[in-house]
């Protein structure tokens, strides 16, 4: 025979799953991609607004260098001008005050009139472009035509006034040279040919060429072209605004919102504990996802799914009852803890009645053990018979009293017959209040009654406190074959799927898998909390022995006792709602 499943191993990682997966876990952040598009519109329909009444006039310089030659091609004009430094120039107080001048523009909207102003320098050009922006297109145009002539005339200003310093600081140093020119001329006019009249002329010599450098320096300077450039596009009116439109705003808006959206997702995914994906959860517990609950929206319902108007419910427990019918690990003595990570233990208690009564189904005899002895419910939800008691009571001396064992320690014999309609019917050991919990599930009595899984066509289902809130289920694991854990995959953290693995392998026991299910409605409504408070219902009374009891309605779990009860450990609010899929 080929077995159908093996023991699970950690899951491979396949890339184009995890991708997808991310991005399924992404859209489940609807909120905050919604409020990212919603953004996103917003910032759209203000950019459509307040560009719907804005003109943009655009004026082109071309800057030169002053030069004698202009025809000279070994003149770099880029190596003469600093286009970065005159940039600067251009979007200065001194250029905006000369344009306000030309407009006529008051003190107080000077600021207005630089704001409006942008100069920017096309790449390996010499060109600036003033880009000028008002809310009208004849004020755009004339603003920008303004700017770009107050440059051109604040520049020629600027190399007129470094021309006439330097013409000026070249005749101060000639002027004295020349005055000892003439000086000297006129000494030489009046003394005798000989040695003396010959060092003097010499001298003189010296002079002129000096004075002549001067001079022809200050005419070099006064001969060069000091044009600083032209208008070689002037600033027209636009026909047009310089806004996108509402439609293209909106549509800019909400794919920018989006990417927001989806960043924002990204970001809170990336950070998020819970486990958002059944892959996230087999990978955290290293076994696979056995079942997906479908959402109860009723807010409650019977615990038994069996006989319910939509079948969907019945059907993924039957569905889970048959992949572990089928794997190895579980197939050869069919010992079954489930358990749920913490807080409330309802969805879990609804899954072992149901994989009860699947296996039931088949045909197998089955056991179902509430051990858990803190707040023990199922002999009040189920429809019950009085049974005899399990082969480990039978054959010891003495007979107790009805219902109860002759020692009132857990498990004390009692045995109920649960009917669960078409699947037939199993056998229910009720769990009980015991003053020491630990020693009642490690206790001989316990281990034989879990031990009726190795009779013939035998399976025996226990039902434990949430494992990261009590050691109980930790006590229990070397007497089974498999762990199922029942969790919400949003209620709790990888980590804490992590340390469940830990503790369940270390204490020598094997997680088969897992069954998720969606929050309840009373968790997403009041957390879990019953409005009536622990006191609004008190334990249930045992059915009487050899009469069926009615089918109660739901009540809450008991509360421990004060010396029981550790607070935070789940039980302070819980009401027992099962998963019903009828009535939907």
């Amino acid at each position: 025979m080929i077995e159908t499943n093996r023991p699970a191993a950690a899951p491979a990682d396949d890339e184009p799953d995890l991708l997808r997966d991310q991005f399924r876990q992404l859209l489940r952040y609807r909120r905050l991609i919604g409020a990212g598009i919603a953004v996103g519109l917003l910032g759209g329909v203000y950019l459509g607004i307040s560009t719907a009444d804005t003109y943009v006039a655009t004026a082109d310089v071309v800057l030169r260098a002053p030069t004698d030659d202009p025809f000279n091609p070994s003149l770099a004009p880029d190596k003469a001008i600093n286009v970065g430094s005159e940039r600067q120039v251009a979007l200065s107080s001194s250029i905006a005050n000369e344009a306000a001048k030309r407009l006529g523009v008051s003190a107080k909207d000077f600021a207005a009139l630089r704001s409006g102003l942008q100069v920017t320098n096309p790449p390996q050009t010499m060109v600036l472009r003033f880009t000028y922006t008002a809310d009208s297109p004849k004020e755009a145009a004339k603003r920008a035509n303004a700017m770009s002539e107050a440059y051109l005339l604040k520049r020629q200003e600027s190399l007129d006034a470094t021309r006439d310093k330097m013409v000026k600081g070249y005749k101060d140093q000639r002027d004295p040279v020349a005055k000892n020119l003439d000086e000297l001329s006129k000494e030489i006019a009046r003394m005798p040919a000989g040695a003396g009249r010959d060092a003097a002329s010499s001298a003189k010599t010296d002079l002129q060429s000096e004075v002549g450098g001067y001079n022809s320096k200050i005419t070099k300077l006064e001969a060069l072209d000091m044009t600083p450039g032209r208008v070689t596009s002037a600033a027209t009116a636009p026909t047009a605004t310089d806004g996108p439109g509402i439609v293209m705003s909106l549509a800019l808006g909400a794919a920018v919102g989006l990417a927001l959206g989806l960043l924002a997702a990204w970001v809170r995914l990336v950070f998020d504990p819970a486990p958002r994906s059944e892959g996230d959860v087999a990978r955290a517990l290293r076994a696979p996802v056995l079942g997906y609950l479908p959402r109860d929206r009723t807010g409650g319902g019977p615990l038994l799914a069996a006989g319910e108007a939509d079948p969907r419910l019945a059907e993924e427990y039957r569905s889970v009852a048959f992949r572990l019918a089928y794997d190895a690990r579980f197939a050869d003595r069919r010992r079954l803890l489930v358990v749920a990570p913490r807080g409330s233990s309802e969805t879990a208690a609804a899954v072992a009645v149901n994989m009860a009564a699947s296996f039931a189904e088949t045909g197998k005899d089955v056991l179902l053990i509430e051990a858990d002895l803190r707040t023990p419910v199922l002999a009040s939800q189920l429809p019950t018979d009085a049974g005899g008691r399990p082969r480990w009571s039978q054959g010891q001396g003495g007979a107790p009293a009805p219902g109860r064992h002759a020692d009132s320690e857990w498990p004390d014999g009692r045995q109920l017959v649960v009917d669960a309609g078409e699947s037939g019917s199993f056998d229910l050991i009720p769990g009980d209040r015991a003053r020491n919990v630990p020693r009642a599930l490690t206790s001989a009595r316990a281990t034989r009654l879990i031990s009726e899984a190795d009779a013939p066509n035998s399976t025996v289902v226990v039902l434990a406190p949430p494992v990261l809130s009590y050691a109980d289920a930790l006590a229990l694991v070397d007497r089974v074959d498999g762990v199922l854990v029942v969790c919400d995959p949003r209620a709790i953290h990888r980590t804490d799927l992590i340390r469940i693995r830990e503790l369940i392998s270390g204490a020598g026991g094997t997680v088969l898998g897992a069954v998720l299910h969606a929050p309840l409605p009373g968790e997403k409504r009041g957390k879990g909390k019953d409005k009536g408070g622990p006191s609004a219902a008190g334990p249930a009374a045992p059915p009487t022995a050899g009469k069926a009891a009615p089918q109660p309605q739901p009540i809450p779990y008991e509360v421990a006792e004060p010396e029981q009860h550790i607070p935070g450990d789940g039980t302070d609010t819980v009401a027992l709602r099962t998963v019903r899929m009828g009535r939907r």
